[in-house]
């Protein structure tokens, strides 16, 4: 091999090498673009931000309709129970005037009657409620109500859904908070296409201050919104981490260009 023909071979492997490097730089910025998600700058100079990728993770789908599906089961386990168990008094529209549940307790000829847990704190009492959790929105008249919950619902589900669909793999807490919220409205919405109310039965009270009964539902709902206040201050925080980093790194590049002196 001639000495031209060597000179020539090293120069194509330095091309190639040097190819590789940058291929490995380009490929190594765009990781770091994407874990940082740095704001874009359009052709007017302005920034905006960037879509947010929706990426399939199916662990996080898995611990979504797991804690959604027990909700639901235990809520809907709990109101079976409540209403074949609990004592309820009047006289019904049954044979020999027993009381229909739920009919005659939401027609008010029956009611039900209070089972002690703790004395003085906790009992078991059968209740219709046309409304919402802890009895909202039980003035509107039963028709209106059904129809305007059941959409509530209904939307609250498919909000839960869109959420898990963009929320990261990371967010944990979300995805807890999402699956409980999924479960309780579902819980609520099965009792009120059946039964035009919802069926609850657990009554705190303290002294003669008694809260509106409620129900598991209620409880995984609240739980839910509480841990999704949890996840937006996390998210707070970390989007002020991640503008501090990207300001780093913007002052890093300045300066290795030579824009910005130490």
């Amino acid at each position: 091999m001639s000495d031209k023909d060597g000179k020539d071979a090293d120069e194509a492997d330095d091309a190639k090498a040097s190819s590789k490097a940058k291929a490995a730089d380009a490929k190594k910025t765009d990781a770091d673009d994407d874990d940082e998600e740095e704001d874009e700058v359009d052709d007017k100079g302005k920034k905006k931000k960037k879509k947010a990728k929706i990426i399939y993770d199916p662990r996080k789908w898995k611990l979504f309709w797991i804690v959604s599906i027990i909700s639901l089961v235990a809520d809907q386990a709990t109101k079976i129970w409540a209403r074949a168990s609990l004592p309820v008094g009047g006289h019904g529209t049954g044979p020999g005037g027993k009381c229909i549940v739920p009919d005659d307790i939401t027609a008010r000829v029956c009611g039900g009657l209070p089972v002690k847990v703790i004395d003085g704190f906790w009992e078991w009492r059968l209740s219709m409620n046309p409304g919402s959790a802890f009895g909202l929105f039980g003035g509107m008249g039963p028709n209106v109500t059904r129809i305007f919950l059941s959409a509530i619902g209904i939307g609250a589900v498919a909000g839960m859904i869109m959420m898990m669909r963009r929320a990261r793999a990371d967010q944990r807490i979300l995805h807890l908070a999402l699956a409980l919220v999924a479960g309780g409205a579902v819980g609520n919405l099965i009792d009120r296409i059946i039964y035009s109310v919802v069926t609850d039965f657990v009554l705190w009270k303290y002294k003669t201050h008694e809260w509106p009964v409620f129900n598991i539902a209620d409880v995984v709902l609240v739980i839910g919104v509480i841990l999704m206040f949890f996840d937006i201050g996390g998210e707070s925080k970390r989007e002020k981490e991640r503008k501090k980093r990207s300001k780093q790194k913007a002052r890093e590049r300045a300066r290795a260009a030579g824009l910005v002196k130490d």
